[in-house]
């Protein structure tokens, strides 16, 4: 951690052990689609053992945005349409909202946060299409994650979370700047401390805890994150409660060949990614 104070590493310490596990089923689901020889029916199994989430996968997608040929009644049903990846990043989302406080003292737009969330997991997703090495599944579930340590801070810590956000609007600064001037560490830190706590893997805690750092990142993840991050903030998909668009590092431009312009203009199926991003957004709202 950068160089805290022993009474904010244990504060910090503390938030994120009261903040809720990541459900079993979806740690499962997350083992075995790494598996390049698991099959259809074990993620089937695993996702019908939880009836809450398995309710709410048939919920969206008898949606009319998948505007499926007949009614999907099980999730047998669903993975044959629809294949591993859709079925996993909507347990993905599921479990997010799940986590996810309805309310908070800091006045923290949760339902923003989340879209802004899902539209750069989309995207980090894309990107990773793009490059060699870079797994676009272990893209989209960093670029879910990034920012969860925001959350953290809005719950647990919110006066100083509300005076970060403040400072970064008045200032025009970045939030994880103003945080560190405010708290003293920011949500990069508390969000891969809590990745840690999940028992993610470590590429992805890193991840997440560089998706700021124009020089300690490094990698096709890292890349498509950064990039993902901002281009979502540029185009106004969601808010993460910061206003500021950093500049992408040269790193990140030479990974995908261009600045932000133009790796905006490259992404042709960014439509669709926002229509899923914002369909997967309300995914716990009736719940």
């Amino acid at each position: 951690m950068n160089q805290i104070s022993p009474e904010l590493a244990k504060k910090l310490t503390l938030a994120v052990e009261k903040m809720p596990a990541f459900p079993k089923s979806v740690q499962k689901i997350l083992e075995l689609t790494r598996n390049l020889d698991c099959e259809p029916k074990q993620l089937v199994q695993v996702i019908e053992k939880d009836p809450v989430m398995t309710v709410k996968i048939l919920r969206v997608l008898n949606s009319a945005y998948y505007n499926l040929p007949s009614k999907i009644t099980s999730v047998n049903h669903s993975v044959v349409f629809l294949g591993f990846n859709t079925i996993k990043n909507l347990a993905l989302s599921i479990a997010s909202v799940g986590i996810l406080p309805k309310y908070n003292a800091a006045g923290f737009d949760i339902q923003h946060y989340l879209l802004h969330s899902l539209t750069t997991a989309g995207i980090a997703k894309s990107l990773a299409g793009k490059l060699g090495g870079a797994d676009p599944m272990d893209c989209y579930i960093a670029g879910l994650l990034h920012d969860f340590g925001k959350v953290v801070f809005a719950q647990f810590m919110p006066d100083e979370f509300n005076q970060a956000m403040q400072k970064s609007r008045s200032e025009n600064i970045s939030l994880h700047v103003a945080e560190s001037q405010v708290i003293g560490v920011d949500h990069t830190v508390v969000g891969s401390m809590l990745a840690e706590k999940w028992q993610f893997p470590q590429t992805l805690i890193d991840c997440i805890r560089n998706h700021h750092s124009a020089d300690s990142g490094e990698g096709g993840m890292w890349a498509s994150v950064y990039a993902a991050n901002q281009i979502s903030k540029k185009l106004s998909f969601g808010d993460s409660g910061n206003p500021c668009i950093e500049t992408l590092p040269p790193a990140v431009c030479n990974y995908f060949g261009g600045d932000i312009d133009e790796i905006i203009a490259s992404l042709r199926d960014l439509p669709k990614i926002v229509e899923e991003a914002q369909l997967f957004s309300q995914v716990g709202a009736d719940a």
